[in-house]
């Protein structure tokens, strides 16, 4: 390993470059990794008490991602500021059907969480700054080339163009960046003709830690408990799917008309819409690559596949992945291979593709089956929507993909310790 100047190189320092970083420093510590990141990074940067804000982002959990966090030995930490789903309401405005999960019916506290990005973050750089793993930053990749048993990358920092040899590079700097394009990759795009619309809320009534999932004739949309898992609260995050048009018109308006007009969209379960925060919205298009991988170098995240948020699948996929490349590269050091062998990362892709496969279809298929607003369509998801409710094996298939239990399982394996299968249970 001493030919390279380091053995493995993470494009991106977000949320799923980070748990790249910290599941190799678990799991292969003897392994070299370099995060190039374009955000500055340092131990001072880091508040000593943590204090949320109205308007952070969050991300979903699926209960299957909580295992893996507690096989890295992060979530004893990330568990103190999350907030745990234990129902989920799936509706149809304006239509009868509907169907409900409840966490208590699979034997769990909780069939997912919610958890602010900030907090996961600074969790994740506290355990990385007292691990091995390197760091450039700021500095970003701009390219890549191929050499004898590893790749040769470029990067720009403070003190101009650099470049660092290394087994492997690993692009996990989103799908907005353009270094994937840069290095040759093709992504595939569907654009949805819509919008997200993202935005914290707060209503009259307790959430009772249950999230709503609920298709109208305009989009789906989304709300998603906040506010700690002790005493139920009465903020949620919300998902609001908008088209150009209902996007441009609604920004314009005053914090009162969003509440009136999301009330007009949700309904009264949540009782009145009281507040609503900063809203950022982006164009919905699910992004695929469908040969993420090649000698040296790998995709990873929304790098490699970007899904319709609504079904809060994207970043749960991402990491079941990662868990998957982590135990290649295992594999590959206890046979002698380079990290990135074309074989290594064509058997990380074969492990990880039906996974892949199976959630983009999961994911997309509800976008598509509660887009139009066409009878004969409406009353077959109607009906859909009732049976899983009446069907005990159907509902569960259901449960288990919300809950991040139907993928392929990653085992793994962490030097003096118990080896566990990380994306299933119970």
């Amino acid at each position: 390993m001493s030919q390279f100047d380091t053995d493995l190189i993470i494009a991106g320092g977000g949320l799923a470059g980070a748990t790249l970083a910290l599941a190799m420093a678990r799991v292969l510590p003897e392994v070299r990794v370099t995060v190039v990141e374009a955000f500055p990074l340092a131990a001072a940067a880091l508040p000593a008490a943590y204090q949320p804000s109205y308007d952070a982002r969050s991300t979903a959990l699926a209960f299957g991602s909580r295992l893996i966090y507690e096989e890295l030995g992060l979530w004893s930490r990330l568990s103190e500021h999350v907030t745990p789903i234990r129902r989920i309401h799936v509706s149809d405005r304006g239509r009868f059907g509907a169907t409900r999960l409840d966490a208590t019916e699979h034997g769990q506290d909780a069939l997912g969480y919610v958890a602010d990005n900030r907090w996961m973050g600074l969790c994740l750089m506290r355990e990385l700054l007292d691990s091995q793993v390197q760091w450039r930053a700021p500095a970003e990749v701009v390219d890549m080339t191929a050499e004898a048993d590893g790749v040769r990358v470029v990067l720009n920092d403070s003190q101009g163009r650099q470049s660092l040899t290394a087994q492997c590079l690993v692009v996990a700097d989103g799908g907005r960046s353009g270094l994937r394009e840069t290095l040759g990759f093709q992504p595939r795009h569907h654009d949805y003709g819509q919008n997200a619309l993202i935005a914290n809320v707060s209503t009259s009534d307790s959430h009772q830690f249950c999230a709503f999932e609920r298709f109208t004739d305009a989009g789906p949309m989304a709300l998603l408990p906040q506010g700690g898992g002790v005493r139920p609260g009465h903020q949620s995050a919300l998902v609001w799917t908008l088209s150009d048009q209902a996007l441009a018109d609604l920004l314009e308006r005053s914090d009162a008309d969003k509440c009136r007009l999301l009330q007009e969209r949700f309904g009264w379960r949540l009782g009145r819409f009281t507040r609503i925060g900063e809203c950022s919205h982006y164009p919905l298009k699910l992004t695929t690559v469908d040969e993420p991988v090649r000698p040296g170098v790998a995709l990873v995240g929304n790098a490699a596949h970007a899904l319709h948020p609504v079904a809060g699948q994207g970043f749960n996929l991402a990491l079941r992945g990662l868990m998957t490349l982590v135990e290649q590269f295992r594999l590959a050091t206890e046979q002698g291979l380079s990290l990135g062998d074309a074989r290594v990362l064509r058997r990380y892709q074969q492990h990880h593709r039906q996974d892949w496969q199976q959630t983009v279809q999961f994911s997309d298929s509800l976008i598509r089956l509660f887009g139009p607003d066409l009878a004969p369509v409406a009353a077959v998801r109607d009906a859909g929507l009732v049976g899983l409710d009446l069907l005990p094996g159907a509902k569960r298939w259901f449960a288990r993909k919300a809950m991040g239990l139907g993928g392929r399982r990653a085992v793994i394996h962490r030097p003096g310790g118990p080896n566990r299968e990380s994306s299933d249970h119970a």
